[in-house]
């Protein structure tokens, strides 16, 4: 198939990006860089654009005529859309809107959505299904659950067919290397518990120690990029072969605290992290664990990589190795 990947010089997008490559597809990344890398395109042709520009876009796809979209490009800080929710909105909401127009003016009716778990809120199930209420408590959960009601919508004119993907918490690198998270300032956990056992930072905050969890910290399900990118792939199938609209959860099925994931960083540098404790952090759900009955039955997904420890490992060699420069 010919694809067009927004956002696919990013973490998550580059590794669907070879993924997508490898399987034989034919594709052209969007991205304007401003979180991503070219070296992560790994020679895939990159347009360096910004899905907001409109005209742009619109040339891509009138050039590009392509089967399907895979849209990754967002902002995806929690704590920053709490401090500055408008940028989320309009980056999130508004760029989505516009590329679904784009879409409907080029005749592309397949398109794989990256979501995510915060669409959920702080559920009263865990692990949470595809049905619980979505109810999200930061404004990234709330930027993109009104994207995922846009493209529903939009899928129940019969304009498009889409897969919506709800990630829980991505973590990893590619075993072999090539690939793995260099996002500035990052705060996801188990990459900035990697940066401090590498020496990048000085110390690691638990934030809030009260939660109603086993021991006090936040619970999260944790899945591997490369679990979550073979996902894209059968999403991909599963509409290239004329398979329904869905929306799914991204998830193992289990979930692991603040303190377990530390634990786990420890185990492999041998020695312990400088770790402190501080207040909650704004935005932040105390467990997310995902019920993934759904993806495996109809997608037929089946994860490789459903091991903390592994996940650990491969993102702590990917933070010993110096950043791609080509």
């Amino acid at each position: 198939m010919r694809l067009l990947v927004t956002g696919g010089a990013g973490y998550i997008g580059s590794h669907v990006t070879r993924q997508l490559v490898e399987a034989g597809h034919a594709v052209t990344v969007l991205d304007n860089l401003s979180s991503g890398y070219r070296w992560a395109t790994l020679g895939a042709p990159l347009v360096q654009a910004d899905v907001a520009d409109v005209a742009r876009l619109d040339q891509v796809l009138g050039e590009g005529r392509f089967d399907a979209v895979l849209h990754f490009a967002a902002h995806i800080v929690v704590p920053e859309s709490v401090a500055d929710p408008l940028k989320y909105y309009a980056n999130n909401t508004r760029n989505t809107l516009g590329l679904l127009q784009a879409l409907t003016r080029h005749g592309v009716r397949r398109l794989v959505f990256s979501s995510t778990a915060a669409v959920y809120g702080n559920p009263d199930v865990i692990p949470v299904p595809e049905t619980a209420p979505l109810l999200p408590i930061n404004p990234y959960g709330a930027s993109k659950l009104m994207s995922e009601r846009m493209i529903s919508d939009l899928a129940a004119t019969g304009a498009l067919q889409h897969v919506t993907l709800r990630y829980f918490n991505v973590a990893g690198a590619e075993p072999g290397g090539r690939l793995g998270q260099a996002t500035p300032l990052a705060t996801h956990l188990i990459k900035v518990a990697c940066e401090l056992a590498c020496g990048k930072r000085a110390e690691i905050g638990v934030f809030g120690t009260d939660y109603p969890t086993p021991d006090g910290t936040c619970v999260r399900d944790y899945i591997h990029v490369e679990d979550l990118a073979r996902a894209h792939v059968l999403a991909l199938d599963h509409l290239a072969t004329g398979g329904d609209s869905l929306t799914l959860n991204c998830g193992y099925g289990h979930g692991y605290s603040v303190r377990e994931v530390l634990a786990a960083v420890q185990r492999q540098i041998g020695r312990p992290l400088a770790v402190h404790d501080t207040d909650r952090r704004p935005g932040d759900p105390a467990a997310l664990v995902a019920d993934s009955q759904r993806i495996r039955a109809t997608l037929g997904w089946q994860p490789q990589h459903d091991d903390l420890d592994f996940i650990v490992a491969t993102a702590l060699a990917w933070e010993r190795k110096p950043l791609p420069t080509a």
